[in-house]
């Protein structure tokens, strides 16, 4: 008897899934990747971070699937609304759910489990919404939640004798001190807080959402590029994105399109890397260079050298520029 067991990377997921391996039922862990989960600076639990969990906690490898391009549409028009900010929860379950209940099939799972709790989201996690997931997806009653199945109605794997009723669990409401009790009867440790991980609760990184929405610039590389740095609408086919410390140049840099252009200034100046994307003219390029030069350090110096070069370009330009005045760049920050 195999399950397939949704991880979100957080500890609810993983405690459900032991719960249920505790049971002598297969696990499956599977981990569904899309670009809002992490943050650049708390990527901690991103990735094989969260494979190094399932493996102390489970003892198994951990299965992920890139779900980001069936995701993105949800951010446009999803069924059931969003939350406080630009987060679909409702429709992102569903969707993770309908994939997990495709792959039952192929992978020889007779049932999903998730470590969703009653009552522990407001928006995606009381009663009408579970039963919504559980419809929308088409897995019904094939779906268990293990830390509350006590207080929701019996699935089939309970009826059937798969598990146990008795040996799931009640949990219910925001409260984590039941579920750290538990961790620690498991010997599971190394968990991330349970503050929601998911960039588009963010008021901010929402409304660079917005933004690419409104301009039908929303991709999987546009908005991995909201991940990191100030964000400057110039006009309504060119963003410019400035990074603010040596960790976010870099991430800019590695996500340099052959088209994009990036900007900084020399080796004697610090300063910011810039990566413009969108169709660029002389005076975008100027513009650009004044908004750099603003974030650069060179006290005393009305102008400053810029650097410019096309991703594609073996060479680089270079422009003398004052700084853009303040008033412009809040005029022009998303």
């Amino acid at each position: 008897m195999k399950a397939i067991a949704l991880i979100s990377g957080g500890l609810d997921s993983i405690l459900a899934a032991r719960i249920i391996q505790e049971q002598g039922i297969e696990v499956i862990p599977l981990h569904f990747k899309i670009p809002f989960c992490h943050r650049l600076k708390n990527a901690a639990f991103a990735g094989d971070k969260v494979a190094s969990l399932v493996k102390q906690a489970l003892s198994l490898p951990l299965r992920t699937v890139d779900i980001g391009a069936e995701f993105l549409p949800l951010l446009e028009r999803p069924r059931h609304g969003f939350g406080s900010g630009s987060n679909p929860c409702i429709d992102c379950k569903v969707l993770m759910a309908r994939v997990a209940a495709q792959m039952m099939a192929e992978w020889g799972a007779s049932f999903v489990i998730t470590g969703e709790v009653l009552g522990q989201r407001p928006m995606s996690q009381h009663r009408r919404a579970l039963r919504v997931i559980e419809e929308e997806s088409g897995l019904g009653d094939l779906l268990l939640r293990p830390l509350s199945a006590r207080r929701l109605p019996e699935t089939f794997p309970e009826r059937q004798g798969w598990v146990l009723r008795k040996r799931l669990l009640d949990f219910c409401g925001r409260g984590r001190r039941p579920q750290m009790e538990l961790a620690e009867r498991f010997m599971i440790s190394g968990y991330p807080n349970a503050a929601g991980g998911c960039l588009l609760t963010d008021k901010v990184f929402s409304r660079r959402i917005r933004d690419l929405i409104a301009h039908r610039q929303l991709s999987i590389p546009n908005t991995e590029l909201l991940k990191a740095g100030r964000h400057f609408r110039l006009n309504s086919e060119l963003k410019l994105v400035v990074g603010r410390d040596q960790e976010e140049n870099a991430f800019l840099e590695s996500l340099a399109q052959p088209e994009d252009h990036l900007f900084y200034p020399p080796e004697d100046i610090a300063g910011p890397t810039a990566l413009a994307r969108g169709i660029m003219d002389e005076m975008s390029i100027r513009l650009c260079c004044s908004i750099v030069c603003k974030y650069c350090d060179a006290s005393g110096l009305p102008e400053k050298k810029i650097i410019y070069r096309k991703t594609e370009w073996q060479q680089s330009a270079a422009l003398t520029v004052a700084a853009a005045e303040d008033s412009l760049l809040k005029g022009l920050a998303v």
